[in-house]
């Protein structure tokens, strides 16, 4: 099945470019020049990628991007004339991926395309039958099982080894709601008591060095009177 491109960009010329590379390489393009239609396809069509351009009519790109990220994780590339380190940073503290400048070659970012592509499809994929997981990857958030590794966005993450059981834990169990109790247990390999509030204060400590918004965190969430989440 052919991987979706989404491109956004209110240059026609720019945007047929793209779509023509994109498309000879055998990926299916959906092309746009203006962020209202874009959003409309995001939620129609299963995107694998999108190529976001920053100046747009009807909203800047970093606010394109920042509307995607409240629902879709796929990879997102920005394209600008602008060559400042703020707009790079701006980007990727906004959820890009990758950032390229204009002009650029075509092939370069048919590249950047496939690179995203596979480092997206390596991280997101489910381990062989009977092989545990090393890595995980989840909107950012970076831990490698074997060396202790934790990034966000790119900063690393001063973790103890239980704060980093802690979350790795969720990080293996993403999308299911793990009990205090389960967690407990799975960590410090030993019997749950009622009102054990460990757990709490660990979590507590990781959405700190994450820093994190108690009352709305972007990754470890709490359902209350059930236990924790990573979506």
């Amino acid at each position: 099945m052919r991987e979706k491109i989404l491109v956004v960009d209110d240059e026609k010329e720019i945007a047929d470019l793209i779509e023509v590379y994109l498309a000879s390489d055998g990926f299916e393009v959906f092309k746009f020049y203006n962020a209202k239609e874009a959003l409309c396809c995001v939620e129609k069509e299963a995107v694998d990628l999108a190529v976001l351009d920053i100046m747009l009519p009807d909203m800047d790109g970093f606010s394109l991007c920042r509307k995607i990220r409240q629902s879709h994780y796929f990879p997102i590339i920005m394209v600008t004339a602008r060559t400042e380190d703020v707009d790079k940073i701006t980007g990727l503290t906004q959820g890009a991926d990758d950032y390229i400048t204009k002009p650029f070659n075509p092939l370069e970012l048919v590249a950047r395309v496939k690179t995203q592509l596979r480092r997206y499809m390596r991280y997101n994929a489910m381990p062989p039958l009977g092989q545990a997981a090393e890595e995980a990857d989840i909107r950012g958030l970076y831990m490698q099982k074997s060396s202790h590794k934790c990034t966000l966005n790119g900063m690393e993450l001063s973790l103890t080894p239980m704060e980093f059981s802690i979350l790795w834990y969720l990080c293996e169990n993403r999308g299911r709601v793990v009990s205090s109790e389960e967690l407990f247990e799975a960590v410090w390999k030993e019997k749950y008591l009622d009102q054990n509030n460990t757990v709490m204060a660990h979590i507590a400590r990781i959405r700190e060095k994450m820093q994190e918004p108690a009352r709305r965190p972007k990754y470890i969430k709490t359902v209350w009177g059930v236990g924790y989440t990573i979506e």
